[in-house]
């Protein structure tokens, strides 16, 4: 089992900036394929951007250019750097460890 604990949301202005961050419970952080995704309301969840064992990166057509994300394997951990953003970003977002564990998420509101 691992446990995923999202940080940094908020409520944000339009053309704002936000940075998530994503701790992982347990070893092995470094091996597995980590991704941001988020939910709107009564929207189905959506991929933002994954990061490969070997920080190679893949990014939905919405953030590219605007987010960015990194990891920190000493201190497994995740990031999601999001700039100029938008009221359509508004979402609960998502960590995932390696396609199987969820993190339980944290809301990103953004205002016009």
């Amino acid at each position: 089992q691992v446990q995923l604990v999202e940080s940094g949301g908020g409520l944000v202005r339009t053309g704002g900036s936000l940075r998530l961050s994503c701790v992982a419970s347990r070893s092995g952080f470094s091996l597995v394929t980590m991704g941001w995704y988020r939910q709107a309301p009564g929207k189905q969840r959506e991929l933002v951007a994954t990061i490969g064992s070997d920080d190679s990166t893949n990014y939905a057509a919405s953030a590219k250019g605007r987010f960015t994300i990194s990891r920190d394997n000493a201190k497994n951990t995740v990031y999601l750097q999001m700039n100029n953003l938008k009221p359509e970003d508004t979402a609960v977002y998502y960590c995932r460890f390696a396609s199987m564990y969820w993190g339980q998420g944290t809301q990103v509101t953004v205002s016009s």
